[in-house]
C-alpha cells in the first residue's frame, strides 16, 4: 500500500520573522509566528494542497462594487444572530441549530479570514476534503455542504455577498456512493421484535410503556415524550393524539395519531392525572427503581465500616454535587434520555445473563411502518406514518420480499419448463440453419 504523503511543515521564517510554509517549491508567507491567522493560514493552504483539484489554478477574487466586503466569520456571525431566532420550536432551540454550529466549525478553520465573495467552488471543495479526512460518513458530508451553502445563499438575500457566488457553489455536486474514499454507514433497519420484548422486563414502566406505544403507533420517540392528557381526544372508541409539537410543524402539516385499543390499554394506567402533566414522567420511574434495589443493612453486613469507607462515601457525593450542582430532574423525558433508559436496559439484561441486540427508539418507527406496508400498502403505511408524500415512506417501510417471491412463482408457471421436450426443440431450432432439415 502506498505510503501517504506528509502534509508541508508550519516553520519559522528567521529572516522575516514570520511564518512560513513550503507548497511546491514556493514559499508562502503566513503572518506572524504562531498566531491564529497563520495557523488558519496554514489549514488552507494544506487543504488546498490535499484536495483532487489543488493543482488548478486559483479563482479571480470577484470585484463587484455595491456590496460590502466582509470575511466568512463576518458573514457566518450575521447568519447565526438569524439562525438562533429561526431555528427555534416554541422558544427551544432545533436540532437544525446544532447541525448549522457543526457545519459551521470547518469553513472558520479554513477560510474564517478570507472574504466572502472569494470563496468559492474550489475552496467549498477543500472543505468538504476536510471533512472526509475527518473520517465523517457521505451522508453527513453532504448535510453539512448544503447547510453552508444555505449561509451564502442567505447572505446572497441580504446583499452581503453578489449573487454569482451562491450560483458557483450550486455547481459543487454532492459525494455519490462508490465514487469517494468518504466513509459509508449502514442504511437504519426494523428493530428485531425478539430483541424489544426482550428489553421490556428490564426497564420500567414508563419506558416500557413508550415502547409499546411506539411499536404500535408508529410515533417518533420526540412525539411519544411528551404525551399529555389535554392533547388526546377520548371522546370516541379510537383516540385521537395530537402533538402540540412535531417535526414538519413549521411546514404547517398536521400531526394526528389514532390510538386503538391496545394502545389505550397501555395509556390507561398513567392518564389519571392533571390535565397538562406529562404521561410519562423519569421521577416516577426513579422511584420504581429504587423501591426494588437491594437494601444493605448493618444486619446483613459482616465487615464493619471503616472510618475511612465513610470518608469515601462523603467525597463521592461531594464530587457528584461539584460536577453536576444544578441537576434537576425534569418532568418529562427527552430523545436522548429514552434513548439512554433502553441502552441501561440491555445493560441490566446482560448482568442477568441476557445478552439482546442493540437497536433505537427510531428504528421502532420502521418496524411499524414495515408491518402496515406488508398487510395495507404503501398508502396506509404513508397515513400512518403521517407523511405528505409517499416517497419519504418508502425510506422508512422495507419492501415485502414475499410479495415479490410470490410473483415469481406467478411467472414461473407460465414459463416453459427447463426439462421439457418441446423447450429443446425450440433451441435446437435456433441454433440450425433456417434451410437444414431437421432430423428425426
Amino acid at each position: 500500500m502506498p505510503r501517504k504523503k506528509s502534509p508541508p511543515s508550519y516553520r519559522l521564517h528567521k529572516a522575516r520573522n514570520c511564518a512560513v510554509v513550503t507548497i511546491n517549491r514556493r514559499n508562502h508567507y503566513l503572518g506572524p509566528y504562531e498566531s491564529a491567522e497563520s495557523y488558519e493560514k496554514y489549514a488552507r493552504l494544506v487543504a488546498d494542497w490535499e484536495a483532487p483539484t489543488a493543482d488548478r489554478p486559483p479563482t479571480v477574487p470577484v470585484q463587484t462594487a455595491g456590496y460590502p466586503d466582509p470575511t466568512v466569520n463576518e458573514m457566518l456571525l450575521c447568519y447565526w444572530k438569524f439562525a438562533r431566532g429561526y431555528y427555534t420550536s416554541g422558544g427551544t432551540p432545533t436540532k437544525e441549530l446544532a447541525c448549522m454550529k457543526e457545519a459551521m466549525r470547518p469553513l472558520k478553520a479554513l477560510y474564517g479570514h478570507s472574504r466572502a465573495r472569494d470563496f468559492g467552488p474550489l475552496a467549498l471543495k477543500a472543505v468538504r476534503q476536510h471533512m472526509v479526512d475527518a473520517d465523517l460518513s457521505r451522508g453527513v458530508i453532504n448535510h453539512r455542504v448544503n447547510r453552508i451553502r444555505r449561509m451564502f445563499k442567505w447572505a446572497v438575500g441580504e446583499e452581503l455577498i453578489p449573487p454569482e457566488r451562491f450560483e458557483a457553489l450550486r455547481a459543487v455536486t454532492g459525494l455519490r456512493y462508490g465514487r469517494t474514499s468518504a466513509r459509508e454507514t449502514k442504511p437504519v433497519g426494523p428493530a428485531p421484535s425478539q430483541a424489544v420484548e426482550a428489553v421490556i422486563p428490564f426497564v420500567p414502566p414508563q419506558i416500557a410503556a413508550m415502547i409499546q406505544l411506539q411499536c404500535l403507533t408508529g410515533m417518533r420517540p420526540g412525539e411519544v415524550v411528551m404525551m399529555c392528557p389535554c392533547d388526546i381526544d377520548m371522546s370516541e372508541d379510537v383516540w385521537i393524539y395530537q402533538p402540540r409539537r412535531h417535526k414538519n410543524q413549521w411546514r404547517g402539516h398536521r400531526r394526528i395519531v389514532p390510538l386503538g385499543p391496545k394502545a389505550q390499554a397501555v395509556l390507561k394506567p398513567f392518564v389519571d392525572r392533571s390535565e397538562t402533566a406529562y404521561l410519562f414522567n423519569p421521577r416516577e420511574a426513579e422511584a420504581w427503581r429504587k423501591e426494588r434495589r437491594p437494601v444493605h443493612t448493618k444486619s446483613n453486613r459482616k465487615t464493619p465500616i471503616f472510618p475511612s469507607e465513610l470518608r469515601a462515601r462523603e467525597n463521592r457525593k461531594m464530587a457528584r454535587r461539584l460536577r453536576k450542582p444544578n441537576r434537576v430532574r425534569w418532568d418529562r423525558y427527552d430523545t436522548g434520555t429514552y434513548r439512554k433508559a433502553i441502552e441501561y436496559g440491555f445493560v441490566k439484561a446482560k448482568k442477568d445473563g441476557t445478552v439482546i441486540p442493540h437497536w433505537s427508539p427510531g428504528q421502532l418507527r420502521h418496524s411499524k411502518a414495515t408491518e402496515v406496508r406488508k398487510t395495507h400498502g404503501i398508502e396506509a403505511a404513508q397515513v400512518v406514518l403521517g407523511h405528505a408524500r409517499a416517497d419519504v415512506t418508502q425510506v422508512y417501510a422495507e419492501r415485502d420480499l414475499e410479495l415479490a417471491k410470490r410473483v415469481a412463482r406467478e411467472a414461473g408457471q407460465v414459463c416453459m419448463p427447463r426439462n421439457c421436450g418441446a423447450w429443446r426443440t425450440s433451441r435446437q431450432q435456433l441454433r440450425r440453419p433456417p434451410d437444414r432439415i431437421p432430423r428425426r
